[in-house]
């Protein structure tokens, strides 16, 4: 209970948001709601992400520029290397920094065929993240965010290996780097001093994912490279049929973590919402952050 009672004299975090764009009408009406909800805590930015193989780049680029026009968020899009040439990337750019679009979370993406296929790129494409990186440079001055690996990139062939990728990025120009998953804050500490070690001086922002369904996240992490450590399953050992108790659980062991996260020198935090308002909400709150009306 001490750093949730130290959140009351110390100032919280700056937060960002991450959505999904909305397959169908129902699950559009659950987004806007969740933007509403979440938008009066003045979040840093909020990022939209492509569907894998970018499956869902229309309506990516439909859902930030609505958020750009319709409120005063600051929207930031994803934007990948899968299944696109260098000009279709560019042009896409161009369109969204014509319309205000001033943030691009640049990043590979999955392979096409799903994310145990190897990963081929685009015969006129961009090769990988660093070259997106350089391209968006030469086209605009974008804030660039991309993403970082605390346990490793999967397709990367060690841990050194990927933090020169990551190197790589920054060198071409981002400003940011976002973490992907990753439950143990001692993990996150270890990564970011070792991107220190490697010369790496951008922002390491952790991305939290508060868990309203072990199994799904459980998921998500295997598939992405993150561990799910024996203490997370044990808490929610018992709860398939009980998401009222998961979600009271989930908000107390994601904010524990960022108020850890904060006491260990991290200002900025990024979190997963899975275009659900409540737990993000819960936890900003823990953190000390108030609605700005």
């Amino acid at each position: 209970m001490t750093l949730i009672k130290d959140a009351e004299v110390r100032t919280p975090p700056l937060v960002s948001f991450e959505f999904s764009p909305p397959r169908n009408e129902a699950m559009e009406e659950t987004l806007w709601n969740s933007i509403e909800r979440l938008a009066p805590l003045a979040p840093e930015f909020v990022s939209v992400t492509y569907g894998a193989g970018g499956s869902t780049r229309e309506r990516t680029h439909d859902t930030v520029r609505r958020i750009q026009t319709e409120t005063h968020l600051k929207a930031a899009a994803h934007l990948t290397c899968v299944a696109a040439s260098k000009g279709e990337i560019d042009d896409v750019a161009r369109q969204y920094w014509d319309s205000g679009i001033r943030h691009i979370v640049a990043l590979r993406g999955d392979p096409p065929g799903g994310i145990d296929k190897k990963y081929e790129p685009h015969p006129d494409g961009y090769v990988n993240a660093a070259d997106l990186v350089l391209g968006l440079s030469k086209i605009a001055d974008f804030e660039i965010s991309v993403a970082a690996y605390p346990e490793k990139h999967p397709d990367a062939i060690s841990f050194d290996d990927d933090i020169e990728n990551l190197k790589r990025k920054v060198d071409a120009g981002a400003s940011r780097a976002i973490t992907q998953m990753a439950f143990e804050t001692e993990r996150i500490v270890r990564f970011r001093d070792q991107v220190a070690e490697a010369g790496i001086d951008v922002p390491i922002v952790p991305g939290i994912m508060p868990v309203t369904n072990f199994a799904g996240v459980s998921k998500m992490a295997r598939a992405c490279g993150a561990s799910v450590p024996n203490w997370l399953s044990h808490i929610f050992e018992g709860l398939e049929d009980d998401p009222e108790t998961r979600k009271l659980i989930a908000a107390s062991v994601a904010a524990e973590q960022c108020l850890n996260l904060q006491a260990e020198g991290f200002n900025e935090l990024h979190i997963y919402t899975l275009n659900r308002a409540d737990l993000a909400y819960a936890v900003c709150h823990l953190l000390g952050l108030r609605a700005k009306r």
